[in-house]
């Protein structure tokens, strides 16, 4: 059984700083892209940061760049977004994904997560 488990979100004030974790099992973690989503009431869910199954190369989006860094243990099944100096923009429920690699196809991909509230506010 396929599970994305975040965890880590909350409440911060602008200029704060979060890490999201995302647990992984039910599938071969090493061979799937991982990356954050994120969604805000009213607007649609975008993509925050992508990050290749060996972890040697990520991207993002252009309005979280230089403030959140996305990484993954494939050694523990983990992918963690990093969120430094967030601001009230960044507000959102986050959620976790697991897509097909280059090397693997699953017809079942992408995998989400529940998705884990964060919230910026003074």
């Amino acid at each position: 059984q396929v599970q994305l488990v975040e965890s880590g979100g909350g409440s911060v004030q602008p200029g704060g700083s979060l890490r999201l974790s995302c647990a992984a099992s039910g599938f071969m973690f090493n061979r799937y892209t991982m990356s954050w989503h994120r969604q805000s009431p009213g607007k649609e869910r975008e993509l925050v940061a992508k990050i290749t199954t060996t972890g040697d190369s990520s991207e993002y989006a252009t309005s979280v760049k230089g403030r959140f860094t996305i990484s993954r243990d494939n050694s523990g099944n983990m992918a963690y977004l990093e969120m430094n100096n967030l601001n009230v923009e960044d507000t959102a429920v986050y959620y976790c994904n697991a897509a097909s690699g280059p090397m693997w196809f699953d017809p079942e991909a992408p995998y989400w997560g529940q998705g884990a509230q964060v919230t910026v506010s003074s």
